[in-house]
């Protein structure tokens, strides 16, 4: 008898042996679904995202797709979050291999009350191969048996703080706080080195279950969970129980910053062109394995010319002056005295045409069209009041919830004003500052380089710039103020071309270029396009860097080509540069995910123009703001002009310094421009509506000096008052000049009696 329980008992052994060792081998050997390869233990799968820096160093924004994970090393990483960790989730982690057979026994005993079985490698391997846990019976015990083998594995590839380092950067911590440096930033706004004791504590509790220990909406149920883990440290000699007992008395402190989605943040419009550039340089410039770099997934560092303060002044002179501008044309533009507001001078007709192909091109229309509906339907859909959230420049937020039909929706977004600004660097064609609209959530239409706009009189300085360089002209040469055409049958003019100045007025006296480019007259502009020719021009515009398409009429010299900002501020910014245009980059490096540099920009530069022209264009743009159409950046006599109170924003402005400018304004005020340059940075503002026929009525709220002008003024001055190294002093003027720019002439500033400064018209 004692014989047979002896053998019953070893055969009991014997089986149990082998079948946990054909339970094991058959999970490690796939046969309870797919297991981890060697490469895969080697390099687990975690999608890391891209970051990208601004020239001083600023985190600007990511891209990334469900999860937003920024690993850091297990260095960076405080003593008092490792110490939480282990106390908490692994008493013994540093003494066992992947499973501890103790707290099994114990979650066997005590049915996991007295604590889970799952150690940190355990986990780890749940979160890297497992996944969620099943709610099948079966297949749950498939899953842990799985767990315990991966772990296992793991902690033969690993050591155990590359284990803790894997494990705390790829916990998902809720509000897109991926990864324990994401968690710090988003909940205490820290790196994970400056995390206390408390914090630490409180990012640990939030292991067991981030969903439900969330201290945004349950701070009280994750305050006791943080406790709980400070008397974990406490009881494993971690802590000192006279410290816990004073901390677990303190508040959670959160300062909750979550992370700004890929439509908010600095430089939306920027951040988005990034993207769309970085997708079509990721698919030129594949991984020496001839796979193609994931901006999504594979955790590149992108670092831009972008410089966070400059961005940040333009991006708050923009909001300052398009609200106000806005406000100005609300009380303007009523329908009650204008039956087609905002459209001005449109037939009822022309005003249906523009709202119908809004219609046909929205989110609404393509989505009913999907559920089938007619289009009878759909449009009869666009004049049903809905509840509907819009942008509201008045709103905190800059949103409010209304009720309105969808087509005065239409009517209500038709009527905002746009605006885009972009600053270069002249002298290395680094991108400073990009803002693209007013707002990039509810305005995504990039009008920095997606659109281009009739350019008005910013296109003057190249008709002067090739007179100047081909006929050798001068600033202080003189020509006749007089009604001028160019007559029919040359330039290829089929008719006449008989351009009037502002208002229909004409001097009748000989005056310098330098007078007639800083007061836009026209006839001047005029009759030296007819010296030069307009190819000569068109040429002049190219090498200077101007991409769209020009055509060779003698209409051109008063700005009738549209251009982009984009464009237009390369192209000003070689006259800064001594007659040398650098192609505008963006982006100086990227280095992959170890760090090493995948990408480094290489300065393109063309000589356009020698130091004397260059220097002589200077000149020219300079009495601009001196004694012409910019001069309001100056003066300060205007100060109790109500005009100037309600639009010209943040006015006196009182520069001193040298600055080289130039308004535009384009026919019926559609556009106003502004293009101002300083030695080191060369800047373009544009301001208009998305439709021409959306526009002032009058040149006094209409022109460049108003629309324009006020965002470049305020972008200016905040970024001299910030002392960032924008440049004050002079151009600086070539050793040898042959050129006459000393002209006869009063250059002075003289105060006007006029309720508004000199008014510019080109067209």
């Amino acid at each position: 008898m004692y014989r047979r329980i002896i053998v019953l008992l070893w055969a009991l052994f014997v089986f149990g042996v082998a079948g946990i060792y054909f339970v094991f081998h058959s999970a490690a050997t796939g046969k309870f679904g797919e297991m981890p390869t060697f490469e895969q233990l080697e390099n687990p799968e975690s999608n890391l995202a891209t970051h990208i820096y601004s020239s001083d160093s600023l985190l600007l924004g990511k891209f990334y797709l469900a999860d937003n994970r920024s690993p850091v090393d297990y260095s960076e990483l405080p003593k008092s979050l490792i110490d939480a960790l282990v106390a908490t989730e692994d008493a013994r982690f540093f003494e066992h291999s992947g499973i501890d057979f103790r707290g099994f026994a114990r979650a066997v005993v005590f049915l996991g009350k007295r604590g889970g079985a799952s150690t940190i490698s355990q986990q780890l391997a749940r979160q890297l191969f497992v996944g969620v846990r099943s709610r099948n019976l079966k297949e749950a015990l498939q899953q842990k048996i799985k767990e315990w083998v991966i772990a296992v594995r793991l902690e033969r590839n690993y050591t155990k703080e590359e284990i803790i380092q894997m494990y705390l950067n790829n916990y998902d911590f809720n509000y897109l706080a991926d990864g324990i440096e994401n968690a710090a930033r988003i909940y205490f706004n820290k790196t994970p080195q400056e995390l206390k004791v408390k914090e630490s504590a409180m990012l640990v509790g939030m292991l067991k279950n981030s969903s439900l220990y969330n201290p945004v909406r349950r701070p009280e149920l994750v305050n006791s969970r943080r406790n709980t883990v400070l008397d974990q440290m406490v009881k494993y000699g971690y802590l000192d129980k006279k410290l816990s007992d004073s901390l677990q008395q303190t508040p959670l402190d959160i300062r909750f910053t979550p992370e700004n989605s890929h439509n908010e943040g600095l430089a939306t419009y920027f951040r988005m062109h990034l993207q769309s550039w970085l997708k079509n340089w990721v698919r030129e410039n594949p991984k020496s394995t001839g796979e193609t770099y994931d901006i999504y997934r594979d955790g590149l560092r992108v670092y831009t010319t972008i410089d966070s303060r400059l961005q940040q002044n333009a991006e708050d002179a923009m909001e300052n002056h398009l609200s106000n501008l806005q406000a100005a044309f609300f009380r303007q533009q009523k329908q009650d005295s204008n039956p087609t507001a905002p459209f001005i001078d449109l037939e009822l007709e022309q005003v249906e045409e523009i709202v119908d192909r809004a219609m046909r091109n929205s989110d609404r229309w393509r989505s009913l069209r999907a559920q089938g509906k007619s289009d009878t339907l759909i449009k009869a859909s666009f004049y049903i009041p809905a509840e509907m959230t819009v942008f509201d420049w008045k709103a905190p937020s800059k949103e409010r919830d209304t009720v309105m039909t969808p087509y005065d929706s239409i009517l209500y977004y038709k009527s905002h004003l746009r605006g885009a600004l972009m600053s270069i660097e002249p002298q290395t064609g680094h991108i400073k500052a990009w803002v693209g609209g007013a707002d990039y959530k509810h305005f995504q239409y990039d009008n920095v380089v997606q659109g281009a706009r009739q350019v008005g009189s910013t296109f003057k300085p190249f008709v002067y710039a090739a007179a100047i360089d081909l006929l050798r002209m001068s600033p202080c040469d003189r020509l006749p103020d007089v009604p001028y055409c160019v007559s029919a049958g040359r330039h290829g003019n089929i008719e006449a071309w008989c351009p009037k100045n502002s208002g229909g007025k004409y001097s009748g006296e000989s005056i310098t270029l330098k007078h007639a480019l800083a007061n836009s007259i026209n006839t001047v502009t005029a009759q030296l396009i007819d010296k030069v020719g307009p190819a000569s021009v068109v040429s002049v515009a190219e090498r200077l860097g101007i991409q769209s398409r020009i055509p060779a009429v003698p209409a051109i010299a008063l700005g009738t080509p549209d251009i982009k900002v984009f464009d237009l501020v390369s192209a000003y910014s070689t006259f800064a540069n001594q007659g040398v245009h650098t192609i505008p980059t963006f982006v100086t490096r990227i280095e992959d995910e170890s760090g090493n540099v995948i990408y480094e920009a290489i300065p393109k530069t063309r000589d356009v123009f020698n130091k004397e022209i260059a220097y002589t264009m200077i000149s020219l743009l300079k009495g601009v703001t001196e004694a012409g159409s910019g001069v309001r950046l100056r003066h300060n006599w205007m100060i109790d002009n109500p005009v100037y109170q309600e639009v010209v924003t943040g006015y006196p402005y009182e520069f001193k310094n040298p600055i080289a400018g130039k308004t535009g304004t384009t026919q019926n005020q559609s556009d106003g421009w502004f293009m101002g340059m300083v030695p080191n940075l060369a800047t373009g503002v544009w301001v208009g509506a998305e439709d021409r026929a959306v526009h002032f009525d009058n040149i006094t709220y209409g022109q460049g000096a108003t629309m324009a002008l006020p965002v470049w003024a305020n972008y200016m001055r905040e970024s001299y008052n910030d002392s960032i190294g924008v440049s004050s002093e002079d151009f600086i003027r070539p050793d040898q000049i042959s050129i006459n720019l000393l002209c006869n002439e009063a250059n002075q500033v003289i105060r006007e009696e006029k309720s508004e400064d000199l008014e510019e018209f080109d067209f």
